[in-house]
């Protein structure tokens, strides 16, 4: 497992899109931290849960995922070496992006986005192993913000980014609520994993 979560990380540091991605929304993080924590929690959560549809979703874009899993024919191993690597990427991007914020003194913000953050990471390279397009994932991420959790949930309903919103603030309870979508959600990559490459 940890040979794929080296082989993982070399491969977000040398695609140039990936490792530019990064430095933009780390950059993007700490302009947005100089306006205010909400802003950059905001984006520290959405940018995380996109460098995991990414990290993941590129393997089926790129069509390496035949190779990986004939290298690694334990599936499940595999996708969990990517979880772990999107942790580790996401606690970086939060990491570094929201300096500003604990150097402003907002400690306890920075702290609670930072163990929050990777697990937007998680949640999205989980849906991208179900999905196995990003592109349609982030339509529906979109979709799903605009259409289910602000129009119809008003943000107040125990959905996934909205219970993401809740406990970068702090709310213990909606930590729990998104724990619990993630963990459906890895459940469910567990399984979608086992499918034929050929349709892909």
């Amino acid at each position: 497992m940890t040979a794929v979560v080296r082989s993982e990380l070399y491969r977000l540091a040398t695609i140039r899109s990936s490792a530019l991605s990064l430095a933009i929304f780390t950059c993007l993080g700490t302009v947005l931290g100089m306006i205010g924590s909400d802003f950059w929690a905001l984006l520290a959560g959405v940018g995380a849960f996109g460098f995991g549809v990414i990290g993941v979703s590129q393997h089926f874009q790129h069509r390496t995922a035949v190779l990986l899993y004939l290298a690694r024919p334990r599936r499940v191993r595999v996708l969990l070496a990517q979880l772990v690597t999107t942790v580790i990427v996401g606690s970086g991007f939060t990491a570094v992006s929201g300096l500003i914020v604990l150097i402003q003194g907002n400690r306890e913000r920075y702290l609670i986005t930072l163990l929050v953050a990777p697990i937007m990471a998680v949640l999205g390279a989980a849906a991208a192993a179900i999905a196995r397009s990003a592109t349609m994932l982030f339509i529906g991420f979109v979709a799903w913000i605009v259409f289910v959790e602000a129009m119809y949930g008003k943000l107040q309903e125990p959905l996934p980014f909205s219970a993401y919103l809740d406990a970068a603030s702090g709310d213990r309870q909606k930590l729990l609520i998104l724990l619990g979508w993630t963990l459906a959600t890895i459940i469910g990559a567990a399984f979608a994993i086992r499918r034929d490459l050929n349709g892909d």
